[in-house]
């Protein structure tokens, strides 16, 4: 047992300095348009909405519950609802995030403040080094003093990026990209909450080419059609097994729609999965911190190499394949990044989105470096 803030421990960690300060300035940048975007969209409007687009009654209410402030009422005033909800609503000084500002202060109450916060989109960003599992930038949110809960750690579901553990285990199992498969309608009989039901996957788009398409481009162009086939045929159990293996750590619901991420992961174990790839199919585990050493230069920790190989070297190839061709599909828009054309490099990337759009991926590779960004809403509605 140590004091680690007094008895003079050195902790070596894998952060690069330069890496982190270029993802917190970047994060800070993208999320400010993304915000004015946000905010162009639902104008005054409140997003906190269902599926039906009905606003989702006494929502702000019912997170005022969970905070310090209403613990400390209700125990003040033993449980009364109307003490409670009087200070909730008294007007007092609160200080505030504001991306133009820093920070502001005003006099609102804190319901007030509760909406006026619900209405910021969040951010999770993460890169790592394929060759060692080293963590060279970690961005939990937009700014750490408004927002301590770490989105890099927050279980969401990762929509078409879980795609790449599906096209995995194909490759596994002999199949090419080159191989091709029909971009159809189809459906199937699948148990939702102890019931059978018919379940019918649908594309981004709601249409159906009805063509042939090799798998390299239904990856790069994330048609679902040919992701859930390919699932169905390849074993759900595979990929599960092949996710797992590849450094997923989160339990996973063998079904049908897992094809299209319906199971929740976080995006640091996605981003360190994507890493497999790109180390000829080894994966690591994430390192952040190398050694630890005492007042007295003695090693109490050593982070140990560790590696197992997850995918064959042909597998890992193949799935550095798809990867890049994604550059021609819907990670196109990396180009305008780069500033140059990223079909020539080693550049690969996919996209993903969560079913009711509050959750945004894009995890991007190079034989070097693997960074995974998240961005979405504080809740699920």
């Amino acid at each position: 047992q140590y004091a680690y803030y007094t008895e003079g421990l050195k902790i070596y960690t894998t952060i690069d300095t330069r890496m982190q300060k270029y993802a917190e300035e970047a994060a800070v940048k993208q999320m400010k348009q993304v915000q004015k975007t946000f905010n162009s969209h639902w104008g005054n409007t409140n997003p906190w909405q269902d599926e039906y687009h009905h606003e989702i009654p006494h929502f702000i209410e019912v997170l005022a519950k969970k905070t310090s402030y209403y613990k400390l009422l209700s125990q003040k005033y033993n449980g009364d609802e109307d003490s409670i909800n009087y200070y909730l609503n008294v007007p007092h000084p609160v200080k505030l995030f504001d991306y133009e500002q820093g920070y502001i202060e005003k006099e609102i109450s804190t319901l007030d403040s509760i909406r006026y916060m619900e209405h910021f989109m969040h951010c999770g960003f993460v890169a790592i080094e394929p060759q060692t599992g080293h963590v060279k930038a970690w961005v939990g949110d937009v700014d750490f003093e408004t927002w301590k809960y770490d989105k890099v750690t927050a279980m969401r579901q990762p929509g078409s990026t879980f795609k790449l553990f599906v096209y995995a285990e194909a490759m596994n199992q002999g199949i090419t990209p080159c191989d091709t498969r029909k971009d159809e309608f189809f459906s199937m009989k699948v148990m939702d909450k102890g019931k059978e039901v018919t379940w019918a996957p649908t594309n981004a788009d709601g249409h159906f080419s009805g063509a042939n398409i090799t798998l390299k481009q239904a990856f790069a162009m994330s048609i679902n059609s040919v992701a859930v086939r390919l699932g169905q045929e390849c074993g759900i159990e595979r990929i599960v097994k092949t996710a797992h293996d590849m450094g997923i750590k989160s339990k996973l619901d063998p079904t049908p729609a897992l094809a299209l991420g319906s199971s929740d992961v976080n995006l640091l174990e996605l981003v360190n999965a994507y890493c497999t790839p790109c180390n000829q199919g080894r994966m690591h585990d994430p390192v952040l911190v190398t050694r630890i050493v005492d007042r007295d230069g003695d090693v109490i920790y050593e982070a140990k190499p560790d590696d197992k190989e997850a995918l064959t070297e042909r597998s890992a190839f193949l799935v550095q394949q798809l990867l890049m061709g994604g550059m021609s599909g819907t990670s196109s828009r990396l180009r305008s990044y780069v500033g140059y054309d990223v079909t020539d490099t080693d550049f690969g990337g996919k996209t993903g989105t969560s079913n009711n759009h509050s959750d945004a991926w894009f995890i991007g590779t190079t034989p070097k470096l693997v960074c995974g960004a998240w961005v979405g809403g504080e809740y699920r509605c």
